[in-house]
């Protein structure tokens, strides 16, 4: 259908732009509060892109080994379909112009990395495969004549009719503006909870506050992957990331002796799943003890090409990994937890979809993959741009107030969730946490700031996640808790909630 109101896609990641191209010929209005094309976490993705491409290899291997590093809750199907949908698509996307690496004989070439049973992790211009994603992913966007960018515009909130959303109020640069048509969230994580993370700084759960407040199922919210290997710098907010790809090239984690280590926390030793090696640095890191990366065996197997940026990061931070280990810390990384939708990408709410990180499509369980994610944004983009149908034609007048929050808020934010939502948990902490997040001041305003909305949003997300992480009396995957060290049967599957299950009546008419 090319006529009606166009698609409003609210993100200018990966899973934003691939799904606004694939909405073609349909007019198409993407939402950014970016300055422009690309925006999110993708840019900043160094690991790359998982798929069976390889000889040998098959979508039956990705898909065994997806659910094998899940924890047991990934979903079967949606493990599938993103291994056999995953094959095509990146065969599309080499024939529009991503320039993968290729071997000498013009193979395309692979790599590997953590809880992967074989090669199959495909980089454009080494580790510097996510810049190389967006930026053909955003010259096709610029030349394709149905997409139309809307840059520095914040999305406020989704307007809903009739049980129905249909459309979206945005802050933009001349206001509050109401906007007609079925609404796609592509809006990225919740980087910005944490006061470490790999995240940029848009990274501020804007799309999972909206969905909560427009009554969407949520799911799998307790579930926050921590990268093993940023860099540790002094400094609050993103943390330059060391690729896992480093690992998998032969690069080995080290105490402050030199020692190797994880060889005695896991059978496969530097190469385990993201979330045993976060929390074996974390434990040391809580203790006090430092751990280094050593990069040397990895540059010496794949050469300095294969890591430009992180070469690049390590210079500009006053680091030469040719003479020495660089130190290195968990940071918050991946949601694997968002907006609940089945596998086309439909949410709870009719008119409202969700892909890329912003979703739970139950790809991911309790602990992703690596390199899942760039694939997952990309195939579920395809399927929800397949999916979407048409809005009602009526537009929405504009709510009269919006929900805000001091900018300071945000800082109060990042510090609780840091202390009792991070790599190791207790019932004790998060029901602290719980109580002291709805302490937090928040209110509603007819002309909100960016800061402050974005506040909001933050402060919702965290209370979501640690009321959800609080329920979850369990430890799994990426959920960690002292006081429930084991896993539960009954707790194996996706955790879907809402705003109203998870906040109690009175806190949850206010946050809405």
């Amino acid at each position: 259908m090319s006529g009606g109101a166009p698609v409003l896609v609210v993100g200018s990641g990966a899973a934003g732009m691939a799904c606004a191209l694939a909405l073609a010929p349909r007019p198409v209005v993407l939402v950014t509060k970016t300055d422009g094309l690309p925006g999110g976490s993708s840019l900043w993705a160094q690991g790359g892109i998982a798929c069976a491409l390889g000889d040998g290899d098959s979508a039956e291997d990705h898909a065994a080994d997806t659910l094998a590093a899940g924890a047991g809750t990934v979903d079967a199907d949606a493990a599938r379909l993103l291994a056999e949908a995953g094959i095509a698509e990146i065969r599309r996307l080499v024939a529009l112009g991503l320039p993968v690496d290729r071997t000498a004989a013009g193979a395309v070439a692979l790599g590997r990395e953590a809880a992967h049973s074989t090669d199959r992790i495909v980089h454009a211009g080494g580790d510097a495969t996510g810049r190389k994603l967006v930026e053909t992913l955003a010259a096709l966007v610029a030349a394709a004549p149905h997409v139309t960018v809307r840059a520095q515009t914040v999305a406020l909130d989704l307007l809903v009719r009739d049980g129905r959303v249909a459309g979206l109020a945005v802050l933009g640069p001349l206001g509050v503006e109401t906007l007609a048509g079925p609404v796609v969230l592509a809006t990225g994580g919740v980087g910005a909870l944490y006061a470490a993370t790999t995240n940029p700084p848009e990274a501020t759960a804007d799309g999972l506050a909206l969905a909560a407040r427009a009554g969407a199922a949520l799911a799998d919210l307790e579930m926050v992957q921590f990268h093993p290997t940023a860099l540790a710098l002094p400094a609050e907010g993103r943390l330059p990331l060391l690729t896992e790809a480093l690992r998998g090239a032969g690069a080995v984690l080290r105490d402050a002796a030199g020692r190797a280590f994880m060889a005695a926390e896991h059978p496969l030793a530097d190469l385990a799943p993201r979330d045993v090696v976060a929390r074996a640095l974390g434990t040391r890191a809580a203790a006090g003890l430092p751990v280094f990366l050593d990069l040397r065996p990895a540059l010496a197997n794949r050469g300095a090409e294969a890591f430009p940026q992180v070469l690049a990061l390590l210079a500009e931070a006053g680091f030469d990994p040719y003479a020495a280990p660089v130190p290195v810390t968990p940071a918050a990384h991946y949601h694997m937890g968002g907006v609940a939708t089945d596998l086309a990408g439909r949410t709870s709410l009719p008119g409202l979809w969700a892909c890329g990180e912003v979703a739970c499509t139950g790809v991911h369980g309790a602990n992703r993959l690596a390199s899942n994610s760039l694939l997952e944004a990309l195939v579920f983009a395809r399927r929800v741009a397949e999916d979407v149908d048409a809005a009602p034609a009526d537009p929405l007048p504009a709510p009269a107030v919006f929900p805000v929050a001091p900018p300071e808020t945000a800082a109060a934010v990042r510090r609780l969730m840091s202390a009792h939502m991070g790599l190791v948990r207790s019932g004790r902490d998060l029901a602290a946490a719980c109580a002291a997040l709805a302490a937090l001041p928040s209110g509603r305003a007819a002309q909100p700031g960016r800061a402050e909305a974005e506040a909001a949003n933050l402060l919702l997300a965290a209370r979501l996640m640690t009321a959800a992480a609080l329920r979850r009396d369990e430890s799994r995957g990426a959920h960690c808790r002292t006081d429930a060290p084991a896993p539960v049967e009954a707790w194996r599957r996706r955790h879907v909630v809402t705003l109203a299950d998870l906040l109690a009546p009175a806190a949850a008419e206010a946050a809405a």
